[in-house]
């Protein structure tokens, strides 16, 4: 039996169906979210780089200025937005919808590692990742122990959790907050220098001439492969007491 001789046969049917349906519609219809400019999100790369002791002026121009330089012929760029203040640059490259966040960020990735040598030694090497460097994080995880230490809650943090939340789907990056390092402070005595004509700068030099790992070169066998390096670092109070900053 067709569905226009079933309607014909039993009108009152017809009619209602015929009113439901006209009820979803409007419903429907007043519900439905209709936008003239809808909103979309642009995949998005951002790129810190950190220059300890440096004003916003030189960040400007020994930082930003030289990656903004070398990474805006990438493919598919719509945006390129940049700010620099005291001990800090910030880029943030938005992409066209149809560019593949993961070969944007490869190819922001490769043209950086051509600048490096163009950038200031004394900065650290820029971090880039695949979201928005202004975005809010959208979980916190905080972690305490009652039998370690918090250098050591940090160091274990690092070794196993920090890079297994970074490979969960869906995660575009995980970073550790209110770490505990071990640090040393170096209290300078000005008349024992003057006496020794050395100022703050050779003791700076002189600690970081010797608190340094160097490669070693390595030793292969038909089993094993071991690498060698040469650790000449500062560990202890007595070691930092027994540098020789100038002869």
């Amino acid at each position: 039996m067709k569905l226009s001789e079933f309607c014909v046969r039993r009108p009152v049917f017809a009619t209602v169906l015929s009113l439901m349906l006209v009820i979803f519609g409007l419903v429907a219809l007043e519900r439905l979210t209709l936008r003239e400019y809808p909103d979309i999100n642009r995949p998005v790369v951002s790129i810190t780089t950190i220059y300890r002791g440096a004003s916003a002026n030189v960040v400007e121009n020994k930082v930003t200025q030289v990656i903004e330089d070398r990474i805006a012929g990438v493919e598919g760029i719509l945006k390129l937005e940049s700010d620099s203040s005291d001990e800090r640059s910030s880029i943030r490259v938005e992409f066209d919808v149809a560019r593949d966040i993961d070969d944007a960020t490869n190819d922001v990735r490769d043209r950086i590692s051509r600048v490096l040598t163009q950038l200031p030694p004394e900065a650290d090497p820029p971090q880039v990742v695949k979201a928005d460097a202004n975005a809010e994080s959208v979980m916190f995880l905080s972690f305490n122990s009652e039998v370690m230490t918090p250098l050591e809650v940090t160091d274990y943090a690092e070794r196993y959790i920090v890079d297994r939340l970074s490979t969960v789907p869906g995660v575009s990056r995980a970073a550790l907050s209110g770490a505990r390092r071990a640090a040393m402070r170096i209290w300078i005595d000005r008349q024992a220098l003057a006496a020794r004509a050395l100022t703050v700068e050779d003791i700076e030099t002189a600690l970081r001439r010797e608190n340094v790992q160097l490669p070693a070169g390595r030793i292969e066998s038909q089993q094993r492969e071991f690498s060698l390096r040469t650790e000449v670092g500062l560990d202890t109070e007595k070691d930092f007491r027994n540098l020789v900053v100038g002869r």
